[in-house]
């Protein structure tokens, strides 16, 4: 199968990246993030969580960030929404896009959901039909694809059911999230290959953590699976607290870099990633994990 010639990059780092940091930051800092990541030309920039700041402090303030934000036209900007309250504050702070969330192991959806994979489908019912009466665009997230801290191996086709049920609930699109970052190029072709037995490629995106160093692999075979949606995180923010040692998600700018490589068009502007990445980690205080980012950056201080 042919590689995409265009490929669309939905950056998660605002969210999904934040969310695991050891650091808070302002919400004024947020807002920059967001803005900067946009004005980089990305399509997507998921810009919060309106989940319990109880559990992710981290996402405390995405109402404001959202009412602040300077929203560019044709950029989008997705939220998470764990449940009908969440909706319900997303809705307030003018959201337009949300996404919903289920894991593919059952021990995952038992300890991050409290709930079974069955009763968390059940949960979201609600927030489908009221986020569909307000013609909001629904993106789901199957999460520990490859791999569960607690079940061990998932099978390739409780990936494909759970993704087939968030489908059938009104998702536009799939993404496919190997949570402790554990998964390799041949688990991915064949999750993909069960995955898109019943669901177009169009609609499935992947979405790699960086734990055991094979992100841009993974990328790599879903690129030549012919995906061409792809979930990153400018610097490589991020983590899981269920995956000792894992680095995060796979760095927006390292992505960025193997598709210019492969003559694939994005529409990014990957220097201003660079400097967007480089300039959040030194707010985090946290090692740039972007190896991409990193070289960029030192080869223009060199002058080269």
């Amino acid at each position: 199968m042919g590689m995409p010639q265009n490929v669309r990059i939905v950056e998660v780092g605002p969210r999904d990246g934040l969310q695991n940091e050891s650091g808070e930051l302002p919400v004024a800092v947020k807002v920059e993030l967001v803005e900067r990541l946009a004005a980089a030309g990305l399509p997507a920039v998921e810009a919060g969580s309106f989940v319990s700041p109880k559990w992710v402090p981290q996402m405390a303030g995405s109402g404001e960030v959202l009412r602040q934000i300077a929203r560019r036209p044709g950029t989008a900007y997705p939220v998470l929404v764990p449940n009908l309250k969440g909706l319900e504050a997303a809705i307030a702070a003018g959201v337009e896009e949300i996404a919903v969330f289920v894991s593919a192991s059952e021990g995952f959806s038992r300890k991050n959901l409290a709930c079974s994979r069955t009763e968390s489908l059940d949960r979201l019912r609600e927030v489908f039909e009221r986020a569909g009466a307000r013609g909001m665009k629904i993106r789901g997230y199957v999460s520990c694809i490859a791999g569960c801290p607690f079940d061990g191996d998932v099978p390739p086709a409780e990936v494909a059911a759970m993704a087939s049920e968030l489908i059938a609930m009104g998702c536009y699109e799939i993404s496919l999230g190997d949570t402790i970052g554990v998964g390799t190029a041949r688990q991915v072709r064949g999750i993909i290959s069960q995955v898109t037995a019943d669901l177009p490629r169009e609609r499935i995106a992947m979405h790699f953590h960086d734990t055991y160093g094979q992100g841009l692999a993974n990328v790599l075979a879903s690129l030549e699976e012919g995906i061409s949606v792809f979930d990153s995180s400018v610097a490589g923010l991020g983590g899981c607290p269920y995956a000792p040692g894992a680095t995060g998600n796979v760095a927006t700018e390292d992505v960025l870099y193997l598709l210019r490589g492969l003559g694939i068009s994005t529409g990014v502007d990957l220097s201003v990633v660079a400097e967007t990445g480089a300039w959040i980690s030194g707010l985090l205080g946290r090692r740039n994990e972007s190896h991409a980012g990193r070289a960029l950056l030192a080869r223009r201080q060199a002058g080269g």
